[in-house]
């Protein structure tokens, strides 16, 4: 009996690595104008990465349904850039991205990740 526990709970755990280290559920959007909607739901941003422009301002519209204590910060840190996320009401987010690079964003334990591509 206690091996089948003991497999169980290491099924469990690389589960867990696997689903908030591993996977890698990429959906992909631009940002047209200046404003994209990104859903926080299940332990995913959707979408996950984001392509814009340097030098031109852009709000990003955080739509909150998890109510994870996780989701509720989404951090920048890079840009040192950090938000509160209330739940069921969208935040929105503006700055400008002033170099071209590859900017990380995610909560902040850093199981829901995401990535800022400016070009």
């Amino acid at each position: 009996m206690e091996i089948i526990i003991n497999l169980t709970g290491l099924v469990l755990i690389a589960f867990i690595v696997w689903w908030f280290w591993i996977f890698k559920n990429r959906s992909e959007a631009r940002v047209e104008g200046n404003l994209l909607e990104i859903v926080v739901d299940s332990g995913v941003y959707e979408p996950s990465v984001i392509h814009a422009k340097a030098g031109q301002e852009i709000t990003l519209r955080f739509v909150r349904k998890d109510s994870n204590p996780c989701a509720e910060k989404v951090l920048f840190d890079d840009l040192e850039i950090s938000a509160d996320l209330p739940l069921g009401t969208p935040y929105d987010l503006t700055f400008t991205p002033e170099k071209k690079g590859e900017f990380e964003f995610t909560c902040q334990m850093a199981m829901y990740r995401g990535k800022l591509i400016v070009e």
